[in-house]
Order: structure tokens, then C-alpha cells, then sequence
């Protein structure tokens, strides 16, 4: 979190290009600004203690853990000033890396994120300030999907979600990454040149 407030004000000072920072976290549960206290259910599952961050994000409650790609953008919309664009990208973004590994994946009306058979794959959450975004996107790739259970994710208390491996696809976090990174050089690049920074998995901080 500290980190992408630093980059925030580089940004907004000119300082610093779009941003893509790559990452994955401990077993997390995040609240979002519009969530609460009362969507979580349980803090041990599995044998796991998972801890539990307040976000600037919007958004309500969701989990983040080992098996999850982490993609956090921060860019300046301050030219054309649409954040559903934004979010649009974001998706698309993982729509089109998905469709490289066999999976089909889409927007759903029951939420923002991507889905695959009404499943959710993929949560979205951003914050704007000034016109600079942050936050982003955590994409399943083999997470402990149980870990979903012990909260209401995205305020939807039948947890639809799924992952990479349970659709059936096989890959790891590497291959993810590089297929991120393309199609997000492609949908952001007008916006300025990406910078990407990728981050080990054993990434302490919150998001």
C-alpha cells in the first residue's frame, strides 16, 4: 500500500510513468471502502490464520493468497477521464490473457471483474485520486478457493469463484506474468510508456 501511495505522487508529479506492479500475497482479506467488518466470516480455514487489511479501494471484501496473480496499475486518466474505461481495460485485460491458455472467460451483470460460466475468476478494485488510478485486479490462478468461504466476496454470499486449474487449464505464475504484461503493453501503452515491476511471492505487505 505504501508503495503505490509513493508511486501515486510520483505520478502525479510527473515523475513517473503507468505502472504495473505484479505480485502475489500471504492468505489476505482486504476491505474495500464499500465493505465492512461484518462480511467476514471466519479468519482460520484450512489451518491458515489469514489476516485482514482495510484498502482505500473501491469495493467491498475479497481474498488474496498464495496461487493468485496480483496485477496493481497506477496511470493518470487525467487526459480522458473515465474510469469505467479503466476498468474496462483492466478486464480486458485478463479476458485476453485467459483466451491464451483455452479458457473463456467474459463479463458478467451481476458485478465488475471476469467471470467464466458465472463463475468469478477475476476481482477488480480501484482507486482514483486527481485522475490517477490504483489498485487493480487479482486473477485465480490454483489458490486455495476454500480461503473464499470465510468471507462474503464482493458481497455475494453464494462465493462464485474459480480459478485457472479448476477450469481445467494448466499454468504458473511466470507464464501468467508475461502474458499479463502483453496484453496490458497493449490496451495502456497510449497512455504512456509501461513501466513494469514485478514483485516475489513472498510479499509481505498489504495491498
Amino acid at each position: 500500500m505504501q508503495e503505490q501511495e509513493s508511486l501515486v505522487q510520483a505520478v502525479l508529479a510527473g515523475k513517473q510513468p503507468t505502472t504495473l506492479i505484479l505480485t502475489e500475497h500471504p492468505p489476505t482479506y482486504t476491505i474495500g471502502t464499500s465493505g465492512s467488518e461484518h462480511d467476514i466470516l471466519r479468519r482460520t480455514i484450512d489451518g491458515d490464520t489469514i489476516a485482514v487489511y482495510p484498502t482505500g479501494r473501491g469495493g467491498e471484501v475479497t481474498y488474496h493468497g498464495p496461487g493468485q496473480l496480483v496485477c496493481y496499475l497506477i496511470t493518470d486518466l487525467s487526459q480522458e477521464r473515465d474510469l469505467h474505461k479503466h476498468v474496462w481495460r483492466l478486464e480486458e485485460m485478463v479476458i485476453r490473457t485467459l483466451a491464451e491458455f483455452g479458457v473463456a472467460a467474459g463479463r458478467n451483470p451481476r458485478g465488475i471483474g471476469v467471470w467464466v460460466d458465472g463463475l468469478k475468476i477475476a476481482a477488480v478494485g480501484v482507486r482514483c485520486r486527481k485522475w490517477v488510478t490504483w489498485h487493480g485486479i487479482a486473477l485465480n490462478i490454483n489458490p486455495n478457493l476454500r480461503h473464499f468461504q470465510g468471507i462474503i466476496p464482493c458481497g455475494m454470499r453464494d462465493t462464485p469463484v474459480t480459478s485457472i486449474a479448476q477450469c481445467g487449464a494448466s499454468t504458473d505464475r511466470e507464464t501468467m506474468e508475461r502474458a499479463i504484461i502483453h496484453h496490458a503493453t497493449q490496451l495502456f501503452s497510449s497512455q504512456s510508456q509501461l513501466h513494469k515491476t514485478i514483485r516475489p511471492s513472498t510479499l509481505a505487505a498489504c495491498p
